[in-house]
Formats: C-alpha cells, structure tokens, sequence
C-alpha cells in the first residue's frame, strides 16, 4: 500500500513539475513573442487621409501597431497570423464622445423612472450589455458624460472593462456631473421632498470646489457642468455664473482633468467658452458668432444630432460647419440603444458634413478632443491596435460602419 502511495506521490509530482515547467514557458513565450497578426483588407481608411491606401495590410504585435504598407511588402512576417478581409475597409476603431452607458431608451423607461425607480444593481447589469453592444458595432473608445444618478458606478464599470472582467470599449468617465441647486430633476415630485438628483448640486465656492476635487478624486477622467438648463421649464436658462463655470474649471485644470459643459442656449455657451471648458455638448441655440468664439478660443463642439430638435440642431450644426470649429462625434446615446451610435455619422453627414470629415470626426479629431491622439484614432505604427474592418468603403457609403467584420481592441480581438 505503501508503495502504491509512494507511486502515486512521484507521478504526482512529475505531472506538477510538467505543468509549472510549461507555464513558465508559454510565459516566458508571451514576454518574448507577443501575438503577431497581419490584417489584409481591400482598402486602409487611416483616421485623416481622404485617399483610401488600396491594397494595403497592417501588421500588429501584442497591443500596438507594429507597421503598415502594400501586403506584398508585409505578407513574409515570420509566423504572423493571417487574417483576409476581402472587400473591407480596415479603420481605426471608432471613438463615441458622448455616451451615458447607465441610461437605456427613454421609449423603454422614462429619465425620471430610470432615476428615481430602478435599482443601482439593475443599471449595472444593464450597462454590461451596453458597453458589450458598443464594442461590437465598432466603438473601442467612449467618453461617458454622467451617471444620471447612478453615482460613481461608471469607475467602477471602466475597472471592470480594464481588468478583462467585462468586454467593452475603453472609456473616459464624468461621474456624477455637477449642476446648479434646483435646476436638475427628477421633477415632478411635492415641494417638501428632496429627491435624490441624477447630477450632483453645487453652488459657490465652496461647494464647488469641494464638488469637483471630490469626483476627480473618485476616478473621474473628465468634469461635466451644466451651463445652462431647463429649471423644470420648457426652455433652457443659465445655471452657473461666468465666475463659478471659471472656478470649475481652475480647480479641474489643476489636477490635469478637462471640462466639458452641457450648454443649449446662446448665454450658456459664452460663459462656457469664456470659462475655458474644453467642449461645449448640444448646442442647440448656436450662433455664427458663438462658434467663432469657440473656434478663437479653442473649445470643442460635440452636436449631438441624433436626440433632441433636428431641425434647430441641423441649422446649429450648419453654422458650425460654416465657422471651422472643431466637431467632436458624440450622440447622446442612452437616449437611444447602446450599439446605434452610428446614427450620429448618418445625422452629421445628412445635415451637410461630408462622409470624410464624419469618419475623421469619429476617429483621429475626437482622439486629439479627447486627449488620446497618442494613443488611438488613427492606423499609424506605434499606436495602439484599436481597428475595425467594415463591409465596404465607408467614405461612398456611410452605412459600411454598420456591417461590422472585426473589431480588435488593444490588439485582441473581439
């Protein structure tokens, strides 16, 4: 019996010696040989260039973009992995600059519903699936602008997304937004309730400062303020003074965080502009003259076509174009389901931006917005693998972006 122990023991410790032996060298492999894959597509969009590179392939070890030219060039990579994308359109991975991954359709659930009724443990799981939908139709990068009262939970969701936990796109947080008391909602609730916000309220000095340092501390990338709002109203009205949207600002600059604001009318995007915010969000009520000052004094336009008044959104969106101000792609979506966000690139180029300057608008413009331009939104050696293949070339045909073949995030793909 004891023999039989004594054989058991041995054949026990040849086959653990075996395993710890081949896990040190498939590791020691992954250190030395990181994964080499050759994407051959009919045709390279490069995130600026209108010309198409035809014929073109991309060759990418590990994470990053190792380098790119004619396939016949590339093609002898020693033990690359080959994949052919025949009549696709290899592109840098899409870039949503204004998402909210806690808010499903409002046709599904009202805002106030969603807020003040469903769980924060319900939203969450939802959000798994929206963050997955928005990998998969083509979008490796979000700026999420706001909870809507579901707290911190998006720091937590990009933790998740960063440690492999959950797939989704890489994502630059807002957390909880600020806006000024009493300006925000739910509504409709009696006068003697305070019913938790879906942006947390702040005022003067004080509250402000503390309101911004707080969020930055707990993981947000980015400050959202509401310049201007409806107060309960049908119309919007400035919120903040020039004076509070310029101490936002100071306190988030100082710690190296950027500021967008939500600004609708023409008096919340001048005190936004002249605040020194980095993008202004809607802009529904924007004038010649208030793009100009946003093109002087750098601040990005996000457009959001998708939701709200077309009509006055397309001649906003209009006057922009006119003015050379910078268009970030973002389309509010939450509003509408996680995965359509290519709509916004329908929406700007039907309301007169051409299908190039959309495609670059969603790639390398919103990455330098963004600030990730050294990172992604463009197919440039030494950035990261971040690229989808569509079905078509996307410059003729817009709706190439939603016939999706591949998309690789950080050089895995997905």
């Amino acid at each position: 019996m004891m023999r039989q122990y004594q054989s058991i023991f041995v054949l026990f410790f040849i086959i653990l010696s075996g395993l710890l032996s081949a896990s040190r060298y498939f590791a020691t492999a992954a250190q030395q040989a990181p994964g080499l894959i050759l994407l051959k597509p009919a045709r390279i969009f490069d995130g600026e260039s209108p010309q198409m590179r035809e014929g073109w392939a991309v060759l990418v070890r590990g994470e990053k973009i190792e380098a790119m030219g004619p396939a016949n060039e590339l093609a002898a990579a020693a033990g690359a992995k080959v994949i052919d994308l025949p009549g696709a359109t290899l592109m840098p991975g899409l870039i949503e600059a204004h998402s909210h991954i806690l808010l499903h359709p409002y046709s599904e659930t009202p805002w106030n519903d969603q807020v003040a009724r469903e769980h924060l443990s319900l939203r969450v799981a939802r959000a798994t699936n929206h963050l997955r939908n928005t990998l998969l139709a083509g979008f490796t990068t979000i700026r999420d602008l706001g909870t809507e009262g579901a707290g911190y939970a998006d720091t937590g969701i990009k933790l998740a997304v960063d440690q492999g936990i959950i797939p989704g796109p890489r994502m630059l947080v807002a957390s909880r937004a600020i806006v000024a008391s009493g300006s925000y909602g739910p509504k409709g609730f009696a006068t003697e309730w305070d019913v938790p916000q879906g942006a947390e309220e702040a005022d003067g000095v004080d509250s402000l400062l503390r309101a911004v340092r707080t969020q930055i501390g707990k993981g947000a990338d980015w400050i959202k303020v509401y310049a201007d709002y409806r107060w309960g109203k049908a119309t919007a009205s400035p919120t903040f003074t020039l004076d509070e949207l310029r101490l936002i600002v100071e306190t988030a600059k100082s710690a190296g965080i950027p500021v967008a604001a939500h600004a609708t009318t023409i008096e919340g995007m001048r005190r936004a502009t002249l605040a020194g915010v980095e993008s202004i969000e809607h802009g529904d009520d924007g004038t010649p003259a208030i793009f100009k000052l946003m093109k002087d004094r750098g601040v990005a336009y996000c457009p959001t076509l998708s939701v709200g008044n077309q009509v006055k959104k397309r001649d906003s969106f209009k006057a922009a174009l006119e003015s050379g101000v910078t268009i970030a792609s973002g389309s509010d979506v939450g509003v509408f389901a996680h995965g359509d966000n290519a709509r916004e690139l329908e929406a700007m180029i039907k309301a007169g931006m051409q299908a190039v300057d959309a495609l670059r608008s969603a790639t390398s413009i919103n990455a330098r917005v963004l600030h990730l331009d050294q990172k992604i939104g463009k197919v440039k050696p030494g950035l990261l693998a971040d690229l989808i293949a569509v079905d078509g070339d996307p410059i003729r045909d817009i709706s190439a972006v939603r016939r999706i073949k591949m998309v690789m995030k950080n050089g895995t793909i997905y």
